[in-house]
């Protein structure tokens, strides 16, 4: 059996290949190594859906966040062998998880857009360059966690619509000291931060939340996809809760800027399960 992960930092898609072709899939929270030891990354793995399959897996194919560096890669395997004892583990990064479901073996630009952001080139066959990806402190823009940290400084500030505001208010019960409870005490301050995004794309008629996407994609277009060889005449595809949700607001920005967006996907993985599928 063959088992495939797609890992954010807010959440992972598991699916189990069998040998009939069926699919079990199964969804967790979200790993990532820059924030989790591989302790900690263990014994979010020790899940029911997972340990049933432990001694029957022989291949896994785990994308993640946070897995670009070899050190952080080896620390997912490392949580990975002590679930599943006699698996052949492969650790990758999302970007090649985007690149794959998105483009398959066709060249195009791949970009993710939940929590966090990232994008890449694809060649068909490999990353052959990418931007640099700075984290939800100091990048991500075009991402969850950005535009709701946007959200939340301006919720503070008071420079936000006043029924926008009141209406955050009702729904969240949310006051500055609990904002920066959760940003700098509690665990994960960048799904926090990313989980008004919902709420901001169900408002988005209102030209100030419509304007919070539209800034930060133009921003996320300028530093990465803008930067690419070509880009104009290339294919870009998205992954990603927040490209997926708002992508009328995505595609107009893309359009301004001459941007020919091909695919706009949730979630990477039933472009993996196919990419996989048709590799074996």
């Amino acid at each position: 059996m063959i088992l495939i992960a797609d890992s954010g930092s807010s959440k992972t898609d598991w699916r189990v290949l069998h040998p009939n072709g069926e699919v079990s899939s199964f969804r967790g929270l979200g790993l990532n190594p820059y924030y989790m030891t591989a302790e900690e990354m263990a014994i979010q793995l020790r899940q029911d859906f997972l340990l049933n399959y432990a001694k029957d897996i022989t291949q896994i194919y785990y994308y993640g966040a946070g897995c670009s560096a070899p050190e952080r890669k080896a620390e997912v395997f490392q949580a990975l062998r002590s679930i599943f004892p006699i698996a052949e583990i492969r650790v990758d990064h999302d970007l090649s998880a985007a690149a794959r479901a998105t483009c398959g073996h066709s060249a195009g630009i791949a970009c993710i857009l939940g929590t966090g952001s990232n994008s890449c080139d694809y060649d068909g066959k490999k990353i052959v360059a990418h931007r640099p990806a700075a984290g939800y402190i100091l990048g991500d823009e075009g991402g969850g966690c950005s535009i709701g940290k946007k959200f939340l400084q301006d919720f503070i500030h008071e420079e936000m619509p006043i029924p926008i505001r009141e209406a955050a208010i009702e729904r969240f019960k949310i006051t500055q000291n609990i904002i920066q409870d959760h940003v700098y005490r509690q665990p994960f301050p960048s799904r926090y931060m990313a989980s008004f995004c919902r709420f901001i794309s169900e408002n988005s008629a209102d030209s100030y939340c419509y304007y919070l996407f539209s800034n930060s994609f133009k921003e996320f277009f300028g530093k990465h996809v803008c930067k690419y060889s070509g880009y104009q005449e290339k294919p870009v595809n998205f992954v990603g809760s927040i490209a997926f949700y708002n992508q009328s607001i995505l595609r107009d920005v893309a359009n301004e800027l001459g941007i020919q967006i091909q695919t706009i996907l949730e979630s990477p993985i039933d472009g993996l399960i196919s990419y996989h599928q048709n590799s074996h």
